[in-house]
Parts: C-alpha cells; sequence; structure tokens
C-alpha cells in the first residue's frame, strides 16, 4: 500500500447523487476535497427513473438548491417535461417534477465537479477505512494506494455488497453495467456497526420505435415550464411529453405464471424492499382485485429511443418480463433494452449516526444516501450536502449545521434516520412533516437563503436578489394591508365578474386577499400597483395572507417544542444510573442515544414521564460538571 503524496481535508467516496452534493458542498466552502469514485463516467447516472422531485421530494430540491446545493441547476439545465404536481391542492402539498435527459443531466453534472476549485475527481474503488490507533486518517483502494484526509464521507449507493437478480439468476453488480464495492461494508461490522440488508429495483428500458403511441394517452408538461432553482430565470431546453399506458388481466396471469422464479417469492432476496414503490409482482400478489396498473412511459432523453415505464420495476425471469411488457396496449411488439432486475446492498443503521450524520462510534466519518437506508435521488442529494457541509465545518473547527424539523423537510429526514433509523428502504413524504405549511416548496429559500450565504455557498448575486425579493414581499404585505378600495367603477366591475356583493367601501386589499373567492390576479385587475408586482412576490404575499392564522398557529407550536429541542443529552449520561426509567427505556436509550431531549421524546416507547426523569437528570449531571469544574 503506498500513501498518496497530497493530504485532503474531505475524502468523498461515491459519486452518485449524495457524493456530488457533499463534494461541491465542501470544496465550496474552501476544503480540499477529493472524490473518490469506482467509475468517473457514471457520475450522478440516474441509475432508476430519469426524473427528479416529485411529492415531497421537491421540497428536498427546493431545499438543496436555497441552500447552494447544484441538483436544481442540474436538472432545470436538462430537464425535458417540467410539472407541478397537486396544483388543485393547497400549497403545502404542491410538488415540482421534472423528466431529465439522462445524459445530459450527468454530462453537466460532471462538468461541474471538473470545474471547481479545491475539488479532485479520481477513480478507484475504496476497500476500507484506513484508521490509525482508532483514529480516522483516510481509506484504502483496491488499486493499493492510500489517501489521506482529515474527514471521510461515505456515500455508497447501493454498491456495498450489490447483488443484482434477474429471475433466479444474479450476479455482483453496484448496479447494471457496474462492479459492487467489497470490503468495506465487512470492515463498518467489524467495527460494531449494525448493518443489514435492502433490495430495490428497477423496470425495463424499452425501445420506442417499437411502441405504437397512438393508442397511449400522451400527457405533457406544463406551459410554460416552472424551473427548480430560484436562480434560473427560464427552461430553454426542448419539452417532450410523457405518455399512459396500463396493464390488464392478461398481463397479470403472465406475472403470476413466473413468480416460481422470482426472486422475490422463491426466498432468493433477503433484503427489505421499498413500502412504497412496490414491484409490479408486488402489486399484482397484494392487489389481487386490481385489474390495471397505470404507468407512465417517460422518455429517458432528446437523442436516445430508450423510455423507462414508471411503476413496472421487476426482477422476474427474461422470458417472463418479454410478454409482460408486450401484454400492455401499444406495447404488443415492444423490444426490450435493458431487462429488469432487482439489487440488494449493504446499508447501516442510520440510528448510530448524530443529527450532523457524523458516526457516533469514529469521529470525522459521515454517511449520506442510500447507505443511510433511504430510497431516492432527492433524499440522498439532501444528505450529501449536509454531509458535505458538516465535514468541511469540522475541519475548520465549527459547530455543525443542523436544520431541524421545523425548518426543512431535509430536517426532518435526518431527523427520522437518526432518531428511528430504518429497517426498510426510507421515502419522503409530506406526511412525514408535522410542519408541512411552514415547509412549503415556495418558501425554502425564505427558510435556508441565508443559512447557505452564511456558509458560503450562496454567490453575491444570488444573495441580492433574494433580499430585493424579501423585502418585495415585506413592502407588499404591509401595502396591501393599509390600501383600502373605494370601490371605484374600475373595482367594482371586478368584484361584479367575481360575484362579490358584500365588500363595503374603505376595505383594505388584504381584507379582500384572505377572501378564498378572490386571488391576487383579481386585485391586479382593481389595483395598478397589484398590477406591477412580479409573480413571485405574488404568490408569496397570497399565501401567507390567505393561511396567516394557520402559520401562526403552527409557528406557536414551533416555539413550544423548542425548550425539548435544544436541551442537549450529553453524550457521558450514564442512563443505568438514572432512577426512574424502566428497563425498556433504559433499553431503547441506550440503543438510539439521542442527542437531544426532542429525539428521545420522538423514540418509539420513550414516555412523557421518561423524558420528565431525563429532563431531571440532564440538568443534575449539569450542576455537577459545573462543580467539578470549580
Amino acid at each position: 500500500m503506498i500513501t498518496y503524496d497530497m493530504q485532503y481535508d474531505v475524502i468523498v467516496v461515491g459519486a452518485g447523487h449524495a457524493g456530488c452534493e457533499a463534494a461541491l458542498a465542501a470544496a465550496r466552502m474552501g476544503c480540499r476535497t477529493m472524490l473518490l469514485t469506482i467509475n468517473l463516467d457514471a457520475i450522478a447516472l440516474m441509475s432508476c427513473n430519469p426524473a427528479i422531485g416529485g411529492l415531497a421530494k421537491g421540497h428536498l430540491v427546493k431545499e438543496i438548491d436555497a441552500l447552494g446545493g447544484e441538483m436544481a441547476k442540474n436538472i432545470d439545465a436538462t430537464g425535458i417535461q417540467f410539472r407541478i404536481l397537486n396544483t388543485r391542492k393547497g400549497p403545502a402539498v404542491r410538488a415540482s417534477r421534472a423528466q431529465a435527459d439522462k445524459q445530459l443531466y450527468r454530462l453537466r453534472m460532471k462538468r461541474v465537479l471538473e470545474h471547481q476549485n479545491n475539488l479532485d475527481l479520481k477513480q478507484g474503488e475504496v476497500t476500507a477505512l484506513f484508521l490509525e490507533g482508532g483514529q480516522l486518517r483516510g481509506v484504502d483502494t483496491r488499486s493499493g494506494i492510500r489517501f489521506i484526509s482529515k474527514t471521510v464521507v461515505v456515500t455508497t449507493g447501493t454498491f456495498m455488497r450489490g447483488l443484482i437478480h434477474i429471475g433466479l439468476n444474479n450476479y455482483p453488480g453496484g448496479r447494471a453495467g457496474d462492479l459492487p464495492s467489497v470490503g468495506l461494508s465487512d470492515q463498518l461490522r467489524s467495527l460494531g456497526f449494525a448493518v443489514g440488508r435492502l433490495k430495490t429495483g428497477t423496470p425495463a428500458r424499452l425501445d420506442s420505435r417499437t411502441i405504437d403511441f397512438a393508442k397511449l394517452e400522451a400527457q405533457f408538461g406544463d406551459d410554460p415550464p416552472i424551473p427548480f432553482s430560484f436562480s434560473t430565470e427560464r427552461i430553454t431546453m426542448p419539452q417532450v411529453p410523457c405518455h399512459i399506458a396500463y396493464t390488464n388481466p392478461l398481463s397479470h396471469d403472465i406475472i403470476r405464471s413466473g413468480l416460481d422464479r422470482s426472486p422475490l417469492y422463491a426466498g432468493v432476496i433477503e433484503g427489505v424492499g421499498p413500502r412504497y414503490c412496490p414491484s409490479i409482482e408486488d402489486k399484482v400478489v397484494r392487489f389481487p382485485e386490481k385489474e390495471r396498473h397505470q404507468t407512465f412511459i417517460e422518455p429517458e432523453g432528446l437523442e436516445t429511443v430508450e423510455v423507462y415505464p414508471s411503476g413496472m420495476s421487476t426482477s422476474l425471469p427474461i422470458d417472463i418480463q418479454i410478454p409482460f411488457y408486450r401484454s400492455i396496449v401499444g406495447l404488443e411488439r415492444v423490444e426490450i433494452m435493458r431487462p429488469a432486475y432487482a439489487i440488494e446492498y449493504d446499508y447501516v443503521d442510520p440510528i448510530q449516526l448524530h443529527s450532523s450524520l457524523e458516526t457516533k462510534d469514529i469521529a470525522n466519518l459521515f454517511h449520506a444516501g442510500q447507505v443511510n437506508g433511504t430510497s431516492g435521488y432527492e433524499e440522498a442529494a439532501g444528505q450529501g450536502l449536509l454531509a458535505g457541509i458538516n465535514a468541511a465545518l469540522r475541519v475548520k473547527g465549527e459547530a455543525p449545521l443542523v436544520l431541524d424539523r421545523s425548518q426543512a423537510y431535509i430536517g426532518v429526514m435526518i431527523d427520522d434516520l437518526v432518531t428511528l433509523g430504518t429497517k426498510e428502504p426510507y421515502r419522503m413524504f409530506t406526511s412525514r412533516a408535522e410542519y408541512r405549511l411552514l415547509l412549503r416548496e415556495d418558501n425554502a429559500d425564505l427558510r435556508l437563503r441565508d443559512i447557505g450565504y452564511k456558509l458560503g455557498l450562496v454567490s453575491e448575486v444570488e444573495y441580492a436578489a433574494f433580499k430585493n425579493k424579501r423585502e418585495m414581499i415585506v413592502s407588499d404585505l404591509d401595502r396591501i394591508s393599509s390600501t383600502r378600495i373605494s370601490l371605484s367603477d374600475q373595482e367594482n366591475a371586478v368584484l361584479s365578474r367575481l360575484n362579490i356583493e358584500d365588500i363595503q367601501k374603505g376595505t383594505t386589499l388584504e381584507h379582500l386577499l384572505k377572501r378564498s373567492d378572490i386571488v391576487y390576479s383579481d386585485l391586479a385587475e382593481m389595483d395598478d400597483v397589484s398590477r406591477e408586482t412580479p409573480l413571485l412576490v405574488r404568490e408569496q404575499v397570497e399565501i401567507q395572507t390567505k393561511y396567516r392564522g394557520y402559520i401562526d398557529r403552527q409557528l406557536d407550536q414551533v416555539e413550544r417544542a423548542k425548550k425539548l429541542e435544544s436541551a442537549i443529552i450529553p453524550s457521558e449520561l450514564d442512563y443505568a444510573s438514572i432512577k426512574g426509567l424502566t428497563t425498556e427505556v433504559r433499553e431503547k436509550l441506550e440503543k438510539g442515544r439521542p442527542d437531544t431531549l426532542g429525539q428521545a421524546s420522538r423514540i418509539p416507547g420513550i414516555t412523557p414521564a421518561a423524558v420528565s426523569i431525563l429532563a431531571i437528570a440532564i440538568k443534575a449531571n449539569s450542576w455537577k460538571s459545573s462543580q467539578e469544574c470549580k
């Protein structure tokens, strides 16, 4: 083993969506960083669906962008269909989603990484962490090179002991076409980490030239497309449709005929699969009463004929896959270009992490992405960004950035993972956030832009534009609260069109906007100043005005919860010595070792009474420590 002559501040292992964000964050914060990956041609590769965002996932992408991450900008530059989901529902659950040109997405992210100051990209497989005297010093690679670093961020995705299944055939692989990572998870297990096994899967890739799209329903994106990034002015990529197709009873019969050779049902697969994204054979078995299941035929890019049938992942043998896909109307002559498969991989239970994503047992080691048991590009990227930031802050000797549950979906996700752990692939949903009216997509910059700027991840130009937007919102909220209508002919014409007759002279614009039957564009017809207000400012003013009561109520809840969230549990606290705690509670606290009382309160089985006892113990421990210092 030779030692490389360059010493790094941060080494990021893996260049998926988590690794890219981690490496960029650390480098942009001034740390000498290296991104080490098995295949430099697979940086930011979309191994599964060629899309970014979706319900709750879009929230994560907006937050990554507000903090200064790259994912939103990358999809804006390479997206070929943009849609806002849940537009008929409230603002808390509206979400952005975009189809990507898969290859352009990968290539642009690689280009960004290659041109980033303080960042080196190298190809190699990490087989072990380099520890010296129990202290993390760097990583060892299969090629015999040891790289020295102050911190390491592990973002290995599905590569640790990856095993691909197609029917009863299986072979090692991190994904189809790539080698697995061997050795690292065995070492982590030997160091005392709880290492488990998970499973995910992907559909076949189909040849669009062999699909009869005239038999399918076209689904177009929004016109004009709305960007993800707060810094993107408009989308310039050509936009294309997706198409909707359905399975049928014949499709389901074909699937049932192959279940005896399905690794999922033959007991070959050990790992736990994603509950909320089951394979098509799982759907057919679990929901026998359903006569059809929907799929979106999604283009993988502008310059390829490959398409992705979402929701149709399977690990059935290829001789079942072919007739199954051909049983779908419009796909009668379809050709499979790449077969569907399932993949098993090792993950490390995230309950062993601090909220900074640093491991509790090994200082300066951070985990992010699917190694923590999550699924999805967006969940991975959010963790990667925070892990990269906190690795850089550790190098600088500064306190870690911990986003709480009232600040960001990223905070909700990380708190869920480190407090509860996971036994199945974790996916973000809006229902996981108790303060989701505060954590909307539209206000992610208002929540997080200041933090990104202070970290050095948001440019001066971007921050100046944000401050201008924020000032305009405050100014317009103040203006509409004091501007009163005079029931002029212009105003009466608008009210008459809306069939509103109960408005009195002197009513404020704010009072009008609070009504469910009036929107900001109606004010713009009545009021010259409102007509000139930018659309992004209008959106914020309307939401903050209409939902003010609900927002204030959630803010009050946040304030009441702050005492628990800010109460730090000393790492040396001896739970066994605390009188009044049951054996069950002690065991749960010993296993989870929560960082705060708030975390402790969210562990299943930790009662309010136990939290009160723990709070008293913390105060007593604090007093004892202060006396010892004297």
